[in-house]
């Protein structure tokens, strides 16, 4: 029986563990696997917005589970065409009383199912920037760092407040405390396409947003560089040093770019250790119980200095 940090493994789950392992490397995503055998998990844990080890938190599995198998539909499972769903409803478990939105999310486990490894703190299961000075960098699992993904958005919310309507982050680099990166996409109920934008969060001051293809206001028309869902998109964020580098990669379109000085935004002190999160984070919880937020990814790469895998 696994409490906070893990899920019972009942008949509830649709959980399909294999006598051996199956390696995602240079594999043809298919539908007949679950995820962790379409992509490499072993160093990743998904908290789902559910609670069904009663224990008042969200479920969260571990690596091991997912590199053996583990699906749980509606909110994480393989598509029909091989890709990795996420589903996040409204109504559901938030991952704790600080948080007001609830998601079907990857948190980066460099440990690799190393339960000797602290999950916290400047461990072999985060990762750093290398502006961090000294030891605390050998501490760590990692030196700066770089996530890829391929996605798209299969649906987002459609009720609830103006401000909340048809937000979704689907990429984060967390910190100890704050989101250096909050990777958005939003589409407005009436319109055909939505936009991509980052927000930074510095340890103190305001917020800065960075705008891809469009507004995110809540009043805009339909972007004309907009994106649709369930149409295929990249995105990169990298990290060396201060520097960090988010791009939006589409076919037959130009790169956009946007590159943020982080040297006054904190992270450089000893205490701050990163981690990457991918999946769906609901950004409303004014609408339906039922409504929802879905992505489905189709590549997912994390790599860092010093870490060889």
């Amino acid at each position: 029986m696994f409490l906070r940090k893990t899920v019972v493994i009942s008949s509830l789950f649709l959980l399909i563990i294999c006598c051996t392992t199956i390696a995602n490397e240079n594999l043809t995503l298919s539908a007949e696997r679950p995820p962790g055998h379409n992509f490499e998990l072993i160093d990743w844990n998904i908290s789902l917005p559910v609670d069904t080890n009663k224990d008042g938190q969200v479920d969260t599995i571990p690596a091991v589970y997912l590199e053996k198998g583990f699906e749980y539909k509606p909110y994480f499972y393989t598509a029909d065409d091989g890709g990795m769903v996420f589903t996040a409803f409204v109504d559901g478990v938030k991952t704790s009383k600080n948080t007001k939105y609830t998601r079907s999310e990857l948190r980066e486990m460099l440990r690799r199912g190393d339960k000797s490894v602290k999950v916290k703190g400047v461990t072999k299961n985060n990762w750093v920037f290398s502006s961090v000075r000294g030891k605390t960098q050998r501490q760590a699992g990692g030196v700066d760092g770089t996530l890829k993904a391929t996605v798209a958005v299969n649906n987002v919310t459609v009720t609830g407040e103006p401000k909340q309507v048809g937000r979704v982050i689907i990429g984060q680099i967390h910190a100890k405390d704050d989101e250096p990166a909050r990777l958005y996409y939003r589409k407005l109920p009436n319109n055909t396409k939505g936009v991509i934008y980052l927000a930074h969060e510095p340890r103190k001051g305001d917020e800065q947003y960075y705008e891809f293809n469009g507004s995110r206001a809540s009043n805009i028309e339909d972007p004309k560089d907009g994106i649709a869902l369930n149409e295929k998109f990249s995105y990169t964020i990298d990290v060396k040093g201060n520097t960090l580098t988010v791009s939006l990669i589409r076919e037959g379109k130009e790169d956009i770019t946007h590159t943020v000085d982080m040297k006054d935004s904190g992270y450089h002190k000893r205490d701050q250790y990163m981690y990457f999160k991918a999946g769906v984070y609901n950004q409303n919880n004014s609408g339906d119980p039922k409504d929802y937020v879905q992505a489905t990814f189709y590549r997912l790469e994390n790599s860092h200095t010093g870490y060889d895998y």
